[in-house]
């Protein structure tokens, strides 16, 4: 029993190496390469495309954000796709002065089809020329003034593809929503900062993106329908070629569950979609690693996939060893010990990671200095509970579930309590 159980551990080990060494250098990254100047400055005009379902608490506030962009408002159109609403979501839209249509289709559900029937119906009434590029939002997004000026710059170094940063407006509400703010803000400054200073490709997460005219001509539509549709897009930019931007001064915050339940669902869905993602892009994906030694699908196939893998063999692994020792009667407290080893050794790693993240983020998260601090604690057991979604996520079936938001706070108002 303790040779297996050594044998295990020599194997995830090797596995956890093999896969995440390499994003070791991007904490170093940031302090010995120096950020390029922008290029002239070009103004162009954009579309803010937001697909919502049930938001007419919160749409609001994300409308007047846009308004108050340090940018000039005649550039920006702001455009919704009210999606199986039964709310006012498109009366409340409709009289901050945004474009709505209304979508209602029972059958194909979820955000990729919301954007892509926005986006036909404005090629069918003729409004899709007149725009340079286009910038995804949820409902519940915020934007700092100067998002779309800062979002702009990159646009006119050259990218066609460009991510930004993802704050949490509600991080101090509990250990769910801070551990998703901490995630967020490690993906967006340890990773994608990293990779932009790499000049490797950064990766679209969720939403608080943009694409330019080009890259929609290339697509024809939003084509993207996966349960992971960002991530979807992010790998078909990739194996095309795209090398995406990110700019960590384009500051925009989202709303995340509260609810133990609505969270379980939606990083379910996460991890079905990774699974989704690779199943339908794997070939291309392992040809451009191995034959094309694309180091972006390299990274990108690391960032997403082998934690869950690893994570759902090494409980699997475990748990196994356990039984197998009770049911031949054998001393089974050295796996009980080495699990409970396991446990706190990578306890104290994601510590590390989300105090790391939070002490460099520290000016940026809007929350107290106790919750602040409380967050490192409970980072951890946020990670922790991915074990049991993930085993659970890959061996059932998944579907969309709308998330209900309620965070109605502005950007001033976070401001406020800094």
């Amino acid at each position: 029993m303790v040779f297996e159980t050594h044998v295990m551990n020599y194997i995830i080990l090797g596995i956890l190496i093999a896969c995440f060494a390499y994003q070791a250098v991007y904490f170093f990254i940031p302090y010995f390469k120096k950020e390029k100047e922008h290029k002239k400055e070009e103004m162009h005009r954009f579309a803010v495309l937001v697909a919502a379902r049930n938001e007419e608490a919160v749409i609001g506030q994300l409308i007047e954000s846009i308004q108050m962009q340090d940018y000039p408002s005649e550039l920006v159109d702001v455009y919704v796709v009210a999606d199986n609403c039964d709310d006012s979501t498109a009366s409340v839209a409709r009289e901050k002065g945004a474009f709505v249509y209304e979508r209602f289709n029972k059958v194909h559900v979820g955000k990729g089809y919301a954007l892509n029937y926005l986006l036909s119906a404005m090629k069918e009434d003729g409004k899709r020329e007149v725009y340079d590029g286009y910038f995804i939002f949820d409902a519940d997004n915020l934007l700092e003034k100067n998002y779309i000026k800062e979002m702009n710059r990159t646009f006119c170094d050259g990218y066609r593809v460009i991510t930004s940063y993802r704050n949490t407006k509600n991080f101090g509400s509990n250990w769910l929503t801070s551990g998703y703010g901490l995630w967020f803000l490690h993906e967006a400054q340890w990773l994608n900062r990293a990779r932009m200073l790499s000049k490797t490709s950064c990766a679209v997460s969720g939403t608080g993106f943009f694409f330019s005219k080009e890259i929609l001509e290339r697509m024809g539509d939003w084509n993207y329908f996966l349960l992971t549709e960002d991530i979807e897009f992010t790998i078909s930019q990739i194996l095309q070629g795209e090398t995406i931007g990110y700019n960590k001064n384009a500051v925009f915050y989202d709303e995340q569950p509260e609810n133990f339940i609505q969270s379980w669902h939606q990083r379910a869905r996460w991890v079905k979609g990774y699974q989704q993602v690779f199943s339908k892009y794997g070939r291309q994906i392992a040809k451009g690693i191995f034959k094309e030694r694309n180091f972006a699908c390299f990274d990108m196939t690391m960032s997403i996939w082998p934690a869950f893998v690893v994570t759902a063999f090494t409980i699997a692994a475990n748990l196994v060893l356990i039984l197998a020792g009770l049911l031949t009667d054998q001393d089974i407290s050295f796996v009980l010990y080495n699990a409970g080893l396991s446990f706190a050794k990578t306890y104290g790693m994601m510590a590390l990671l989300g105090g790391w993240t939070l002490f460099t983020e520290w000016k940026h998260i809007h929350a107290g200095a106790g919750k602040k601090l409380l967050s490192i604690v409970t980072f951890p057991l946020f990670m922790f509970t991915f074990a049991p979604i993930a085993f659970i996520a890959l061996a059932k079936k998944v579907e969309w579930k709308p998330i209900e938001h309620h965070c109605t706070v502005r950007v001033s108002q976070l401001h406020m309590n800094d």
